[in-house]
C-alpha cells in the first residue's frame, strides 16, 4: 500500500473539514450542504484509510 498518497488524502480531509467548521458563516447556504456532505464523506474515508493501515501494522 502506498502510504504517501493516503497520508495527504487523510490531511486534506480533515484540513477540509477543518476549514468548513471555520468559515461557516461566510459560505452560501446550498453551497455549505453539499460541502459539508463531502466533507463527511471523505472524513468517514480517512478514517477507514487510517483503521486499516493500523491493521496491516506496516506489512506489505
Amino acid at each position: 500500500m502506498d502510504t504517501s498518497s493516503s497520508i495527504i488524502f487523510i490531511i486534506l480531509a480533515f484540513t477540509l473539514g477543518a476549514v468548513l467548521l471555520m468559515m461557516r458563516d461566510s459560505i452560501p447556504a446550498q453551497l455549505k450542504k453539499w460541502m459539508a456532505l463531502a466533507a463527511v464523506v471523505m472524513i468517514c474515508f480517512a478514517f477507514f484509510l487510517i483503521v486499516y493501515g493500523l491493521m496491516l501494522g506496516g506489512s506489505g
